[in-house]
């Protein structure tokens, strides 16, 4: 497939810039991959789509600080954003300046903190942080939140709150799973009250999801790798779903990401590990009966995503409609709720622990 099959055009104003002024109080789009229909509702209509024994899946990540600023011995300014966190004095990150720095390089973070250049690694920079406190600590301390590149404007206090899900526990993302952002403690309490199942994964989303594809060949194009685990409760919760007739949803792209690469040699196995996988039409869906999202840039391996789920031609008519109705985009915009086609599952026995 190419690229170009995965474009839309999208008006500036409609990219959201800032979240709503509460959680909840976005768009609901709800579209059948069947037919291709969609229908227009409030993210409180959510509750009306579930029934007791479905289950819905989260990405409990935590965005960590990852933004820090610097400058060289040279006295040029630096701009670090960190990929990954490799142990408590070494990093991965993605580095801007105007003269890239050369291993071995010391750069100045924080106006105190040295840190050396060890290597490169493709578009990364493996870094030593050379203090007492590890890098998690210093990012605690001296970071800012890493907002996407689309949101014109710096991180404010608001966003430390707000670009991060009720529900975050475990850090090392440098993105939020955006379409958990919508649920606050109360429809989590409403979903609950309704006997629908809750269960948590992880998946530390990376910076690779904001990075372009850059190949006209979908073929040809390769994904940055991210750390998930996958606990055994959440394997066991979706066993009894489906030993009841209940739907999986995944509550976000890294959630089904987690889930159909844990799943994807046949059966559904707990543990932790790393995943590269690139999900484009074609794929065959073993383990995610439905997927909860946010709307997704044009041309991103997001968006391939979502129409190997639900079909190319029914998920681009849905966003001509999305656009057409004034629909907020990307991570503090609106929320799809998206059933599959018919051809884009192969389940087996996957879902069996």
């Amino acid at each position: 497939m190419q690229l170009e099959q995965f474009d839309f055009d999208l008006p500036p104003q409609l990219i959201a810039q800032n979240p709503p002024e509460r959680r909840g109080q976005s768009r609901l789009l709800h579209l059948d991959g069947l037919d291709g229909q969609v229908r227009d509702l409030a993210f409180r209509d959510l509750l009306e789509l579930f029934v007791p024994g479905d289950l819905l899946v989260f990405n409990d990540t935590r965005v960590m600080r990852a933004r820090l600023f610097g400058e060289k011995s040279t006295g040029g300014k630096v701009d670090l954003l960190i990929e990954r966190i490799v142990d408590s004095s070494h990093a991965l990150a993605l580095l801007h300046a105007s003269h890239p720095p050369r291993p071995g390089a010391v750069l100045t973070v924080a106006d105190a903190i040295p840190v050396r250049v060890l290597e490169r690694r493709g578009e990364f920079y493996l870094l030593e942080f050379e203090a007492q406190s590890s890098v998690l600590e210093l990012l605690d301390r001296f970071g800012t939140v890493p907002l996407p590149p689309y949101i014109a404007r710096a991180a404010t206090p608001e966003d430390e709150l707000r670009y991060q899900t009720v529900y975050a526990e475990s850090p090392g993302a440098v993105a939020a799973p955006t379409a958990g952002l919508h649920f606050d403690h109360p429809m989590l309490a409403a979903l609950r009250g309704r006997r629908i199942r809750l269960a948590f994964l992880t998946l530390h989303v990376g910076a690779g999801t904001f990075q372009p594809v850059r190949v006209a060949d979908v073929e040809q194009h390769r994904m940055h790798s991210e750390w998930y685990r996958l606990p055994d409760a959440t394997v066991a919760a979706i066993a009894r779903t489906r030993d009841n007739g209940g739907r999986v949803t995944a509550v976000g792209t890294t959630t089904l990401r987690c889930l159909e690469s844990a799943g994807r040699d046949g059966t559904l196995r707990p543990g932790a590990g790393e995943t590269d996988i690139f999900i484009r039409p074609g794929f065959k869906f073993q383990v995610v009966d439905r997927l909860l999202t946010n709307f997704h840039l044009p041309r991103s391996t997001l968006l391939m995503l979502v129409c190997a789920f639900a079909g190319v031609q029914n998920v681009l008519r849905a966003y001509r409609h999305a656009v057409a109705q004034g629909y907020r985009f990307f991570s503090y915009g609106d929320a799809m709720l998206i059933e599959p086609s018919p051809e884009a599952h192969s389940r087996g026995d996957a879902t069996r622990p």
